[in-house]
């Protein structure tokens, strides 16, 4: 068992303790309060509160510290292009079809890639990463902890979504190339497309199964098999949109097949921030700390969060790294808070609202009971520029210690 004692403990499951404790066993939280907890004094009230053994309690002293959950980047492809590395670890874009949705980011993330090391002394212990977006259909994202000795250790849901591309980048790849797309009616077309082929091809499923005599089973397509995840809403089409009429065209698709779909980026959202409250689609943007590097990104701010957050959204904050890198995602929230964002949307945004969005907070994204025990304390708010991490926790063990001289 682990005891964190004496902590100002942000759960972002609507409470703060100002001198709480967190209580761990075999890697999940099982208990939170306020004041002390001392051995012996709790009721059990599940089995697994009665296989704690406080005899073998360690004591983190957080001593009037800050105590938060496991930051959470909602989208970004660490692992699938490598640090410094260059060609030789860049497996984020398979550009050679347009159509790739059986790729799994697992088979490209490079597990050992020091940003992993690097997020924990940032206080980030879950990435959701994969493809980029260079095809209309990319391929599954994933999440993964920052932390573990191999990549199936770090695994904590996969897949967790469909990357589907709009805008510049398909158009970029391929029209270059003379091949389609060279339009955005071409993505819209090659999307829709493809997914009514799955449509068909689970509509075949189903005839064969129910009647295996009269129907014959359809040929085995990988790439079919992968969007069945999406239409029968086992994962969403996690969108990449930056433009005002991109975002509006995910979301027309997705209404057309009854899809859950996330919107990422979604850097003109400020500008029609009564849809996506109508709409009721979470958004998760940035990078907001990059440059205007191309022209769909004309009206990228850093207040875009602030403002869909206030409007009603639920806002996820990202850093696309290697875009930025992912141990910023702190700072990225920080700056959100600095143009007008609230403080607790903030956080939420890099917290439970990114778990939610991800569809993982059963696991991670808040300190309650039952969660896995990604835990971060820092020397102050999180977002004080010149605070630091003290320590990280995934699955109840330490994985980051900062040296007093640091």
């Amino acid at each position: 068992m682990l005891l964190i004692k004496n902590g100002k403990i942000f759960t972002m499951a609507g409470k703060t303790y100002e001198n709480g404790y967190i209580l761990i066993d075999k890697g999940k939280i099982i208990e939170t309060g306020n004041g002390s907890w001392e051995p012996g004094s709790r009721t059990c009230q599940s089995e697994a509160d009665k296989s704690c053994d406080s005899s073998q309690l360690k004591i983190i002293d957080a001593k009037g510290r800050y105590v938060l959950p496991g930051f959470i980047d909602a989208h970004c492809h660490v692992g699938m292009w490598e640090d410094a590395v260059g060609f030789e670890g860049a497996d984020g874009n398979e550009m050679t079809d347009p159509v790739t949705p059986h790729l799994r980011a697992i088979d490209g993330v490079y597990y050992k890639d020091r940003s992993f090391a690097e997020a924990l002394e940032y206080g980030v212990t879950t990435a959701v990463t994969g493809p980029g977006s260079a095809n209309v259909i990319g391929g599954q994202f994933a999440a993964l902890k920052t932390y573990g000795n191999r990549l199936e250790d770090m695994i904590l849901k996969e897949p967790v979504a469909m990357k589907v591309a709009f805008g510049e980048n398909p158009k970029t790849v391929y029209g270059g190339n003379k091949k389609s797309p060279m339009t955005r009616m071409a993505t819209a077309a090659i999307l829709r497309e493809n997914l009514i082929k799955a449509r068909q091809y689970k509509q075949k499923l189903e005839d064969y199964y129910k009647d295996k005599e009269k129907n014959q089973k359809p040929d085995f397509d990988m790439k079919m098999e992968a969007l069945l995840m999406v239409l029968n809403g086992e994962i969403p089409l996690k969108a990449h949109a930056h433009r005002a009429d991109d975002i509006l065209t995910a979301i027309r698709i997705a209404k057309e097949f009854n899809l859950k779909i996330t919107l990422e980026h979604c850097t003109e959202g400020h500008l029609i921030k009564d849809i996506l409250l109508e709409e009721g689609i979470p958004v998760v943007i940035g990078p907001s700390l990059s440059d205007r590097s191309k022209i769909e990104l004309r009206n990228q701010s850093l207040k875009t969060p602030g403002i869909l957050s206030k409007a009603g959204v639920k806002v996820a904050i990202m850093t696309d790294h290697p875009v930025i890198p992912l141990k910023y995602l702190g700072l990225c929230a920080a700056m959100a808070v600095k143009e007008g964002m609230p403080e607790e949307d903030a956080l939420k945004a890099i917290t439970i609202n990114a778990a939610e969005i991800a569809g993982i907070s059963d696991r991670v994204g808040s300190i309650e009971a039952g969660k896995d025990a990604d835990i971060v304390i820092f020397s102050g708010h999180p977002f004080e520029f010149r605070s630091k991490v003290d320590m990280t926790i995934i699955n109840g063990s330490v994985v980051y210690e900062r040296c007093e001289n640091e």
